[in-house]
């Protein structure tokens, strides 16, 4: 009874589709990315902020988004939905931006709720200075908002704690490196 109870107040709170980026909504995070570094460029920040915002209304219009993210996961997974959960907003989001070709500011992924068996995990696309680490970046989350776009310094984020990806899939074995001697790129040697 109380998850019908937790359905139905999901539901009655849940977002009815994608809705458009105001330009102060626009500048706030354009400000955010620039306060990341001096060296991040003020006018990639402004472009990365309106492809970030442009990108996650598009993708909510491809998801076919009408409902609560969790709702749509389900919907997603049961194949009545064709994308939506939230690594695929996090891999689409990051491949916009990195076509971009920025040159002060990198795109890279994150991962929350790893390491617990009680809540799933949640992949998100990171905006960071180039050559910085994670956690000076920017979280750009579109999917916990339903297609509306959620963002927040790394750090500053009290609904998740971040990790690289990389690490994350290193720590459940899902990277696996073949050492090579001597800094050789040739192939493995086959046993």
């Amino acid at each position: 009874m109380s998850a019908f109870i937790l359905l139905v107040v999901l539901t009655a709170c849940a977002t009815k589709g994608p809705v458009t980026a105001t330009e102060p909504q626009i500048t706030a995070l354009a400000q955010s990315l620039r306060q990341m570094s001096p060296d991040v460029d003020p006018r990639e920040a402004d472009r990365a902020a309106r492809i970030s915002y442009q990108t996650a209304f598009a993708l909510a219009q491809t998801y076919q988004i009408t409902d609560h993210p969790l709702i749509h996961n389900s919907k997603v997974n049961a194949g009545t939905k064709p994308r939506g959960l939230c690594y695929h907003w996090a891999e689409d989001m990051q491949a916009r931006l990195l076509a971009e070709g920025f040159e002060t500011l990198d795109v890279t992924r994150a991962i929350a709720n790893s390491h617990t068996r009680f809540l799933i995990d949640h992949s998100t696309a990171v905006l960071i200075p180039t050559g910085a680490n994670m956690k000076d970046g920017v979280v750009i989350d579109p999917w916990r908002g339903g297609g509306r776009l959620f963002w927040s310094p790394v750090t500053q984020d009290s609904r998740y704690n971040w990790l690289p990806r990389a690490q994350v899939l290193r720590d459940k074995g899902r990277i696996h490196y073949v050492h090579r001697t001597g800094g050789s790129l040739a192939a493995p040697p086959i046993d």
